[in-house]
């Protein structure tokens, strides 16, 4: 084989990983097991994951269990223990230890915060779109908000159907097979398009579509399309902080600025461009732009 197809090779094999270890995040993931899956030996299947993702296998496998972690303490679905267990800790402190290095505060505090803060429910017919079902408010309740001619961006586009919270799996896939192509760069972007409102379709349910920028001769990955969006007027804010609190951006903007902003969302779905990069950024300083795209 070239060099070119041994990488092109490489990546197929790790993309199998990366979707494995993201469907089984509650089993245990051994080297031995993942490197089976990838058809490597297992004396030198560590270093070609780092060498294709950035980073380890325990570094990705605990910064996906602590992101599932949070998704559940902001919907109270499982108590703390619990959420510590699935997240692959033997205790709630080491759990706590991990999770407060990552977001910022004790996940106790996390949960508490988002409970007392919680925005008011939608009334009956109140068709506004929130990014998850109503949830915990945990940040300022207030963003700045500019109307922007946005340019128009073809993309390449996988979908995703599911809870909005899990399309960081789609993410990992698509970087696991475009980075050894040599095919991301400095200006490549990465965009979430989200066609439901999570307050009147079944999580399950829900379509979204995770894209990338590329040039125009670039091969699409099995599975995906191109895609275009922008090329109008639309309602910009950033959001700055864990991907679980963008449900506060989302309410903020269809309940407090639109109605009063004099504008009309367009027809087209919103869409969000994160701007760094969650495996080598703390989750509170994450930086997500919100795109809403209006008519006129």
């Amino acid at each position: 084989m070239t060099r070119h197809e041994t990488s092109l090779a490489y990546a197929a094999r790790i993309e199998r990983v990366v979707a494995h270890i993201a469907d089984h995040l509650d089993e245990v993931l051994s080297l031995d097991r993942l490197a089976e899956i990838a058809c490597f030996s297992p004396w030198h299947f560590h270093r070609v994951f780092t060498s294709v993702t950035g980073e380890t296998v325990q570094d990705a496998v605990r910064r996906l269990r602590l992101h599932r972690a949070a998704v559940e303490l902001t919907r109270r679905e499982h108590t703390l223990e619990r959420v510590a267990k699935r997240a692959g800790y033997g205790s709630v402190a080491a759990f706590t230890r991990s999770f407060s290095a990552a977001y910022g505060m004790p996940p106790a505090a996390f949960r508490r915060r988002g409970h007392v803060l919680r925005p008011a429910q939608p009334q009956p017919g109140d068709r506004t779109m929130t990014r998850t079902h109503v949830a915990p408010l945990r940040s300022p309740i207030h963003y700045d908000v500019t109307v922007e001619a946005v340019s128009p961006l073809r993309l390449a586009a996988l979908a995703h159907q599911g809870d909005y919270q899990e399309i960081g799996k789609s993410f990992e896939r698509i970087f696991a097979w475009y980075g050894p192509r040599g095919l991301l760069g400095p200006g490549t972007r990465s965009i979430g398009v989200y066609y439901d409102d999570p307050a009147g379709v079944a999580h399950g349910d829900l379509r979204s579509e995770a894209c990338l920028t590329l040039p125009d001769d670039a091969p699409l990955a099995p599975g995906m399309r191109w895609l275009s969006v922008g090329g109008g007027r639309a309602a910009c804010l950033t959001h700055k902080g864990p991907y679980t609190d963008l449900d506060v951006a989302y309410a903020w903007l269809y309940r407090t600025w639109l109605p009063t902003s004099g504008q009309e969302p367009g027809d087209a779905p919103c869409f969000e461009e994160y701007l760094n990069d969650p495996r080598e950024t703390p989750p509170t300083e994450l930086l997500t732009v919100v795109r809403m795209p209006l008519k006129g």
